[in-house]
């Protein structure tokens, strides 16, 4: 697989392109975007909206941009906080200064709130009132469920952020999980035509990396959700460069683009100016991998998978001979027990919060497929194997991904870990899968039962960015799965978001797409759900969940 040429127009990862490349309900849309909620007159402007995240059950981050008339040396930001949307039952007010040197974003560790209660909040400066925001803390006792939306691949150039619209019109959400590409890197009309990105070329610079964020948080519809709902993230390669690792990137030539150290710093940077994200460790911003829990129900584990520790990505497919019994590959990096995906700080502590949280469902927030994925070779004549297909996957960390099995599934020191469910975005398409070291074996894995499944898998499709947009039959999907026996669902064509809805009896996965993002549209559409139950590790065909009666209102 080849660097694709920098004037190619329309590239994407070259793991994801090579991975095409390989394999080949009624509603009337309301063509009108979210109206934009931001000020624009006076001498600042909030016209960047208000967005929350990072919850804890006594603090959680508030976030707004203040645009000055005209540069100013610094500028004096107040905030309020209350449990009703007209602002009238204050519980909380304070201020906070900005300036250039942090691009006059505003980040506020509000502290001092109660557990699992909804907050409205509102910035002002100088007469000036930003939209109001709302937001809601964790809980920490009487916890029965759980329910947020999970999305990825928000290609600004690629189209409308449709399927934010219908996040941010959801008052039933707890939060919204996004695993990342929040932004993307690329210039005019290299990936994606249906809107400019600004600026026109590739972002290197920091000036670049935080004009990019700003094109971002303009958009209405990105607004209409940061404002309902707080926010936990965490970033894949395209907030820096595509298919990054920890000394490079596929998309970064250092003869013509510098320093891969210094545009990281420039990237994260503009990152934390520009996300409602509470850093980890200011000493290393490159690792932010953390945990929220959500009283004793769910823990999210939300793991650092891009600029850290991954080790530069393969370039060759492999053929584990046998179903997995040994590996035959003229790329002996594959049976590298040395590679490392997360590091080794973040494995360890990986695997010490799965066997010792006390929540009962294990939620992984992370970026690429957990779940082997294989199709033949060239010649099934003389070669009748299966091949990995993409080494930007958890496929390309094979020993990596082993001993996270191997941590799951316990020892004679360490209990089996049960309820573990990894959330993934990165694949611009639809997938549920059981996890099984193996699931090739039919001795050791049942395709029809499920049975020796260890966890489960749940995937979410993009928010604008192109899967296999030309399987209209199914085909490929189809394929896909014949070859891949763990895989109870698979779409490779439609954008939207998944929505999580968890209990003490189980974890349901529904997806809801689009129907356009060439367009702003208000449809959407459910499609189809899979659960795990409890204790079982394994996924079954599941209905759509109810939506919560009585939510909090919505932000005005």
């Amino acid at each position: 697989m080849g660097r694709p040429s920098k004037v190619q127009p329309s590239r994407e990862g070259s793991s994801r392109r090579d991975f095409f490349k390989r394999s080949g309900a009624g509603a009337v849309a309301v063509a009108t975007a979210t109206p934009l909620l931001a000020q624009t007159t006076g001498p600042v402007r909030f016209e960047h909206g208000v967005a929350s995240g990072d919850p804890l059950a006594d603090r959680v981050i508030l976030w707004t941009r203040v645009t000055p008339a005209a540069a100013r040396p610094a500028i004096t930001v107040q905030y309020v906080v209350a449990t009703d949307p007209a602002l009238a039952q204050v519980v909380q007010r304070g201020s906070a200064k900005t300036n250039p040197g942090r691009d006059y974003t505003v980040k506020v560790d509000a502290a001092g709130l109660k557990p699992g209660t909804t907050y409205y909040y509102r910035f002002s400066a100088e007469g000036v009132d930003s939209p109001v925001g709302r937001t809601k803390t964790l809980p920490t006792t009487g916890v029965s469920s759980l329910r947020f939306a999970v999305v990825s691949c928000s290609n600004h150039a690629y189209g409308y952020f449709n399927a934010y619209a219908r996040i941010a019109a959801r008052a039933d959400l707890d939060l919204v999980m996004h695993l990342g590409d929040y932004i993307y890197e690329y210039g005019a009309r290299q990936y994606g035509s249906v809107r400019t990105p600004e600026p026109a070329n590739e972002i290197v610079t920091l000036a670049d990396y935080r004009q990019r964020h700003a094109q971002y948080k303009r958009d209405a519809d990105s607004q209409a959700m940061h404002r309902q709902h707080p926010l936990i993230a965490i970033w894949d390669d395209h907030e820096t460069a595509n298919n990054a690792f920890k000394t490079g990137a596929e998309n970064h030539q250092p003869a013509t683009e510098g320093d891969w150290n210094a545009r990281v710093a420039a990237a994260m940077q503009a990152y934390y100016e520009w996300m409602p994200v509470r850093p980890v460790d200011v000493a290393n911003l490159r690792d932010n991998h953390r945990s929220f829990a959500y009283g004793d129900l769910a823990e999210l584990l939300m793991l650092e998978e891009r600029v850290n520790a991954r080790s530069e990505q393969l370039t060759t497919a492999v053929h584990p001979t046998a179903f997995g019994a040994g590996f035959s590959t003229t790329d002996a990096g594959y049976g590298d027990p040395s590679r490392t995906l997360l590091g080794d700080a973040q494995e360890a502590w990986l695997i010490n919060r799965l066997r010792t949280t006390p929540a009962q469902w294990k939620l992984l927030g992370q970026g690429v497929m957990f779940a082997q994925l294989k199709a033949p070779g060239s010649n099934q004549a003389t070669d009748p194997g299966l091949y990995f297909i993409n080494s930007d996957q958890w496929d390309g960390y094979e020993p990596a991904r082993n001993r996270i099995f191997a941590g799951i599934q316990g020892d004679a020191a360490n209990a089996k870990v049960n309820d573990v469910v990894v959330l993934t975005g990165d694949i611009h398409s639809s997938w549920a899968a059981d996890l099984h070291p193996n699931p090739y074996n039919p001795a050791a894995y049942d395709k029809a039962t499920g049975a020796g499944s260890l966890a489960v898998e749940f995937v979410g499709t993009s928010v604008t960015s192109p899967g296999i947009d030309t399987d209209t039959t199914g085909a490929v999907a189809g394929a896909i799965r014949s070859f891949n026996p763990h895989f109870k669902y698979v779409q490779l064509t439609r954008r939207g978001y998944m929505l999580m809805d968890v209990n003490r009896d189980r974890v349901v996965g529904e997806w809801w797409y689009v129907d356009t993002v060439a367009s702003p549209s208000n449809v959407e559409t459910f499609a189809t759900a899979f659960e795990v139950r409890a204790g079982e590790n394994r996924l079954r065909a599941s209905a759509q969940t109810p939506n919560r009666a009585n939510p909090p209102a919505l932000a005005p």
